[in-house]
């Protein structure tokens, strides 16, 4: 199959400000991308891009006083597979784990695994190591957390998560990869596209975070937020939580004036001329978590 992906994004700066975007998808994900995946910057600027220390790509530029719009606009091809379920992988003693496995066992900025250690002991210590110990943990965050864009917010922690029941997609992600490092098990925060494909509407068109975790086998994707396996997810960061991952890192203020995500299977007769229409803008304020999601 093939999925449409792409946003427009309008950002509105008071001076210079220099912005650094994490906003196009992982190089593994190239393969499968048809059509250019640069960002389009509106007025033209100078955007060039890097990787950063976790393999994403990075551009670069300095958004001119007034308006800056950032648009991004291709087509994904897709097994039409769902997640992975692997019930019967293990989980590694950690003297056995790869060294690159080891960051994503400590705590980090959003996700205090040390806080929350001997809470995950209690909670899940009767659990069998692996798989369903991984599945225990995303059962609970499901039922815990209630979602909602108003419980968004860029301080928001997995320990202010555990204790206010309530989150976005990010909230999720880091309470489940907190309580899985808590159980020794590497957890890494994931972002990117997740249309609504096999699956009812779920509304407006955005941004998506889920997690990967290392058992016996490498890494697989689990989703505390949803709990089922999905299709056509399209990785754009990878780190340890949302810190190191923000989609724009501003060094200076701007205001978020205009939010528009989109990631639809192409119909049949072919690539739509305009973006699908469940890419609908979300309220600009109701978005304004994208930014460090």
């Amino acid at each position: 199959m093939q999925i449409r992906v792409g946003f427009e994004i309008s950002l509105d700066c008071q001076q210079r400000t220099p912005l650094l975007l994490a906003l196009a998808p992982r190089p593994e994900e190239r393969h499968r991308c048809l059509g250019s995946t640069a960002i389009q910057i509106r007025p033209g600027t100078a955007a060039p891009a890097h990787l950063d220390e976790f393999g994403n790509v990075r551009n670069r530029l300095v958004a001119a006083p007034g308006e800056t719009k950032l648009r991004c606009d291709f087509t994904v091809l897709d097994d039409g597979a769902p997640d992975i379920v692997e019930s019967n992988a293990g989980q590694p003693a950690v003297e056995a784990l790869p060294a690159d496995a080891l960051p994503y066992l400590k705590a980090s900025r959003y996700c205090e695994s040390d806080l929350l250690g001997h809470t995950a002991w209690q909670m899940f210590a009767g659990t069998a190591p692996g798989w369903a110990r991984v599945q225990a943990i995303c059962d609970f965050v499901h039922r815990h957390v209630t979602f909602g864009y108003r419980f968004g917010r860029s301080t928001k922690t997995a320990l202010d998560t555990f204790h206010e029941g309530n989150g976005v997609c990010r909230d999720f992600a880091h309470l489940a990869i907190a309580l899985c490092r808590a159980m020794n098990i590497p957890a890494r925060y994931v972002s990117g596209y997740l249309g609504d494909i096999g699956v009812p509407p779920a509304g407006p068109g955005d941004f998506c975070a889920w997690f990967e975790v290392y058992l016996d086998g490498g890494w697989y994707t689990f989703d505390a937020r949803y709990n089922v396996p999905r299709i056509g997810r399209v990785r754009m960061v990878m780190g340890r939580d949302a810190a190191d991952v923000p989609m724009i890192a501003s060094f200076g203020a701007y205001r978020l004036t205009g939010f528009k995500v989109w990631a639809d299977e192409v119909v049949p007769a072919g690539i739509p001329a305009d973006p699908p229409t469940r890419g609908r803008a979300r309220a600009a304020g109701d978005a304004a978590h994208a930014h460090a999601a």
